[in-house]
């Protein structure tokens, strides 16, 4: 007979104590420890191999993946070219910011041609109908099944035999053989594995959609991560038309890819071109305003940066930055400051990376600089001017990755002056080489 046992697991990262208490101690989170119960099997079980140790010469196998379209674009570019059979996708993202709505649009495309199930534990059948109804995104080869118990989700599995399944979301799911709650560490881990098996074993391509914490983080273990093939997050603010979905890992294909949609009333449309997008509505003439060539992947896109720095009336000036790392504001400040001379102490600053976007790449570090300085002595940046680089803390501007494809992008878009970091190995009339902030801010003069 099993033994069962209690345990405290940390529902930030998953670490597991003996005994209760307020502070986590592998992560330092605060009240994050839940009691679960676990079954400890007398004798362990054995299992056949299901492979045997071969060379990895002869590891290849001769078929190549069969990829599934999305009907859609720019998401299949981000994915590597489509979804590949078996293969097992995370999406995450805050609520409201679409995520379902994607999710069945892409389910409808791909039962024109395969059998879909779509998993709601979140949303009953109805309501499922009438957002389809709403985007036209019905389809009689599209099922859909409001449930929340795992062992009923494998019988429909079973009986239905699609070739694509969706499940919003795994924190609602359970198994019954776990008596914690749904959405507890071990549920999430539990539920995802199993669904991770099933996928692999019978081929059916899988999307999983996870919840985040207040942080932005995926709720639930981080193994959750781990043993899916692909995870990317759909990133937006609400008060935007724009939705950014980011690859942020994928073993069949490359991470960092990235896909841009703008929110309508029939539902999430594709943007083939977001550099113009992101540019449309950029002033003219205007101090503060630089635009940077921004990719996490060999996808660039053009957004504009703002800053705004202006007398203070308060002790301590304040510092507010939206989609860029207030932290990282205060160090390029203090590097300012420093390196060129120029006194921000008495001054606020607020930056703000236009559309909401949020850049976490150290190449946004020059336009931010350049931006703060003009935006501070009033001389608008050349309207024919890009900029990206890392700020080191001497002041110097080191290299970044995807330079070439930086420019070409900028380049495509009639910006004939390009701010790069000097050991840029690329000879161009358009490409301007710095090596420091004080030569880069000779260039906004």
């Amino acid at each position: 007979m099993a033994k069962q046992k209690t345990v405290y697991v940390c529902t930030e990262c998953g670490a597991s104590f003996p005994t209760w208490s307020g502070k986590c101690a592998s992560c330092g989170s605060w009240n994050t420890l839940l009691e679960e119960t676990i079954q400890k099997k007398d004798k362990p079980v054995q299992h056949k191999p299901l492979s045997t140790p071969k060379p990895i010469t002869k590891a290849k196998i001769q078929q190549s993946y069969e990829r599934i379209s999305t009907g859609i674009k720019t998401l299949d570019e981000a994915l590597g070219g489509g979804i590949v059979t078996g293969q097992v996708i995370l999406v995450s993202g805050e609520p409201g910011i679409g995520k379902s709505t994607l999710l069945l649009q892409v389910s409808s495309n791909i039962s024109r041609k395969r059998k879909v199930l779509y998993i709601t534990g979140e949303e009953s059948a109805h309501q499922v109908f009438l957002r389809g109804e709403r985007i036209n995104a019905l389809n009689d080869n599209l099922f859909v099944l409001s449930e929340t118990v795992l062992e009923n989700i494998i019988s429909s599995i079973d009986q239905l035999k699609p070739d694509f399944i969706v499940v919003d979301s795994v924190q609602t799911v359970y198994t019954s053989q776990l008596e914690s709650a749904a959405g507890s560490v071990s549920q999430v881990r539990e539920v995802s594995s199993k669904l991770t098996e099933i996928s692999k074993s019978r081929g059916i391509s899988s999307i999983i959609v996870g919840q985040v914490t207040k942080e932005g983080n995926i709720a639930g273990p981080k193994v959750l991560e781990h043993i899916v093939d692909t995870v990317a997050h759909f990133e937006g603010e609400r008060g935007h038309a724009y939705r950014v979905l980011k690859v942020v890992k994928n073993r069949f294909g490359a991470a960092g890819e990235l896909a841009v949609f703008s929110m309508e009333d029939k539902g999430l449309k594709e943007v083939q071109n977001p550099s113009s997008f992101f540019l449309s509505e950029r002033p003219e003439g205007k101090a503060g305003s630089i635009i940077f060539p921004f990719t996490e992947g060999s996808k660039p896109v053009l957004v504009e940066v703002q800053a705004l720095v202006s007398k203070t009336v308060y002790a301590v000036p304040q510092r507010k930055t939206q989609g860029f790392d207030i932290n990282r504001l205060s160090i390029i400040t203090a590097i300012i400051e420093k390196e060129t001379g120029v006194f921000l102490k008495d001054r606020d600053i607020f930056v703000n990376i236009v559309g909401g976007i949020n850049i976490k790449e150290p190449a946004v570090d020059l336009p931010v600089a350049l931006a703060v300085i003009s935006s501070l002595k009033n001389i608008p940046v050349p309207k024919n001017l890009a900029a990206f680089g890392e700020l080191g803390l001497t002041g110097e501007i080191r290299s970044v990755h995807y330079t070439e494809h930086r420019i070409k992008e900028a380049k495509r878009f009639g910006f004939d002056k390009i701010l790069v970091p000097a050991s840029t190995d690329i000879n161009d009339r358009s490409v301007i080489k710095v090596k420091n902030i004080q030569q880069a801010i000779g260039y906004i003069k």
